[in-house]
């Protein structure tokens, strides 16, 4: 995390973020699997230039909504059986870089579920606009 907060290009940008949004998806390579739907935690950060997030009259209109994020992985996880969660990250991260005011995004994903001696395994990509 102190990497990519401290990237250059970051420096003049407001951090939104969504944290631990739980969503039960159906994922995983193994036919027990594709058999329902596994809990998943999703964390995202977006980055966004201050130009572009300072507010000068309080109105959501000006800054990027939190429903964007909200509804990026759930329109992702609307398509159906995804294999990997990396396949997951990479989708919902350039989904979200799409997003005009976004400069940069960091998404993971933990599944909380898959071993009984761990808290979660996981999978985190950074993406920043060139």
């Amino acid at each position: 995390m102190l990497s990519t907060l401290s990237h250059p290009s970051l420096t003049d940008c407001r951090r939104l973020f969504l944290r631990n949004y739980e969503v039960m998806i159906n994922i995983g390579v193994h036919e027990f699997e594709k058999k329902g739907e596994q809990r998943v935690l999703v964390n995202v950060d977006l980055f966004i230039p201050l130009a572009e997030s300072t507010p000068t009259g309080d109105h959501l209109h000006e800054v990027v909504d939190y429903d964007f994020m909200r509804d990026t992985i759930a329109k992702r996880m609307a398509q159906g059986h995804i294999h990997l969660q990396e396949t997951l990250c990479d989708d919902v991260a350039r989904a979200m870089l799409a997003h005009p005011k976004v400069r940069a995004v960091r998404v993971s994903t933990e599944k909380p579920d898959v071993y009984p001696d761990c808290d979660s395994v996981g999978v985190e990509v950074i993406h920043i606009k060139q």
